[in-house]
């Protein structure tokens, strides 16, 4: 895959991460809250694959994407 469409892509689950991020902050039925805590958990680790298979030398980066979503309580 070329680098521009890898680019693309990182761009494309960071942009979904962001939204379901978004979205846990709210008030939400628990059958929709855990489809998008499931959601968020695939988003981040196809994340985490596509970067360690474009960026494959170790930056001084975290292993794990940790997201803090407030529970809507």
């Amino acid at each position: 895959m070329p680098i521009n469409d890898e680019l693309a892509a990182m761009r494309s689950h960071r942009n979904r991460i962001h939204r379901y991020s978004q979205l846990l902050e709210r008030e939400l039925p628990e059958h929709d809250r855990s489809y998008l805590e499931g959601r968020l958990s695939e988003e981040c680790r196809a994340l985490r694959r596509l970067t360690d298979a474009v960026f494959p030398i170790a930056l001084g980066l975290p292993r794990r994407i940790t997201l803090s979503v407030r529970s809507a309580e």
